[in-house]
């Protein structure tokens, strides 16, 4: 997974991108605020950031505010990483969007059990978004069953538009995800076979399924 490393402070920043390529990560390296906004609002695989709170051009602050704002296809976990450790200061980060809060200097156990947290939620979004996919898909398909159909009363063929009709089960299959199987209810079994033999026979004595 792609983790945004967002950081003015090339020390800092190479020190997090190494621990990151270490942890089986793709690091995504940003030097200022604009850089990473960028990097967030470009890429669709992009879900992660360890942000700075203070950067040129767009600060960490302003950067999870505009993703909350903007962002809006796509989950994105922020990390804001700062030296910023009081309590109003945390407050203030979680408030303007931050997911999460790691202060400096930081352990690196710290920040990767943090991480892993972050990716967690991550998949269960992504996740979360495929099966809302998957429904709104199968809606769409139960949607065109909706409304009147023209069905003729004596062969029940569904009319396809003025000048075609086809059997209902053809219909409702290119319209669902429903299949059909064929059988004979014990009243049509009766008819056809006082047709066919001259004679009422009982359908409850013979299974109109067996061959």
């Amino acid at each position: 997974m792609k983790v945004l490393i967002a950081d003015d402070d090339k020390i800092s920043r190479k020190l997090v991108e190494g621990l990151i390529q270490k942890w089986g990560y793709e690091a995504i390296p940003a030097a200022e605020g604009n850089q990473a906004w960028e990097a967030i609002a470009g890429d669709e695989d992009l879900h992660l950031g360890i942000i700075d709170w203070i950067m040129p051009g767009m600060d960490g602050i302003e950067i999870c505010r505009r993703v909350r704002k903007e962002i809006q296809e796509k989950p994105f976990y922020i990390i804001l990483l700062t030296s910023k450790d009081r309590k109003e200061d945390v407050i203030r980060g979680l408030n303007a969007g931050a997911d999460d809060y790691v202060s400096k200097p930081f352990e690196g156990e710290e920040l990767r059990a943090r991480l892993r947290v972050g990716v967690r939620v991550v998949q269960l979004q992504l996740e979360l978004q495929r099966r809302v996919q998957e429904l709104e898909e199968a809606l769409s398909r139960v949607r065109k069953l909706e409304g009147l159909l023209p069905i003729c009363s004596y062969c029940k063929r569904v009319r396809k538009d003025e000048d075609y009709w086809e059997q209902v089960e053809l219909y409702v299959a290119e319209h669902s995800n429903a299949r059909f199987t064929h059988s004979i209810c014990p009243d049509c079994y009766k008819k056809i076979m006082k047709e066919e033999l001259g004679e009422e026979m009982d359908p409850e004595t013979v299974d109109p399924s067996e061959d």
